[in-house]
């Protein structure tokens, strides 16, 4: 089989975030065969405008490719006010125009596998974030991976900022997502041929 990339996004601008930690935590758990690349442009995208939609910035233009040119995404949110951080749902926003066909162009998250994890410094941890995520995807027809579940809670005493993990339980699920998002990835594929 071929190898796979994944583009990792985390939703955070903060230099020392905790979910850019959670995906080079990812990236150091990778699977044999599984390449997880870090989206870094998040803070160039501008504001979703629908009258300069016909003609993105290249910072959009940047991000449509890449999510389109990946096997498959995994999202690191942090939970802002109780819900997704302003700059990851603006991206989404403008990666997921339109939602359906209604033209020759289609949304590069239709059908791509995700996989969404999150970190907090907090006891809740990213619960209400992710699930707003979900949501989005439904929308967008994403293939989204929903076990198992990672909200990395008190996140300051789990993951160093290096993406060293500090947290059995963590390591654990962190690994099961990837082999979750490796399968969604395949199994889409499969069903992509084979239509």
């Amino acid at each position: 089989m071929s190898d796979l990339t994944v583009l990792a996004i985390s939703g955070s601008l903060r230099e020392a975030s905790f979910n850019t930690a959670l995906i080079r935590a990812a990236q150091r758990l990778a699977p044999a065969g599984l390449t997880i690349e870090q989206y870094t442009g998040l803070g160039a995208i501008p504001p979703f405008n629908q009258d300069v939609e016909p003609e993105p910035s290249a910072a959009v233009v940047d991000l449509r490719e890449r999510i389109a040119a990946a096997d498959g995404l995994l999202i690191a949110t942090p939970e802002y006010n109780y819900g997704v951080p302003g700059v990851l749902k603006n991206a989404l926003d403008w990666a997921s125009r339109p939602s359906f066909p209604i033209t020759s162009w289609v949304s590069p998250l239709a059908h791509k596998p995700i996989a969404i994890v999150g970190a907090a410094p907090t006891g809740m941890g990213t619960v209400r974030a992710q699930l707003q995520l979900r949501q989005l995807f439904l929308w967008t027809d994403s293939a989204v991976v929903t076990k198992p579940e990672i909200i990395v809670t008190n996140a300051h005493e789990k993951l160093t900022e290096d993406g060293a993990v500090k947290d059995e339980t963590t390591d654990t699920l962190l690994r099961a997502l990837l082999d979750a998002l490796v399968t969604k990835i395949r199994v889409t594929q499969l069903a992509a041929a084979t239509a």
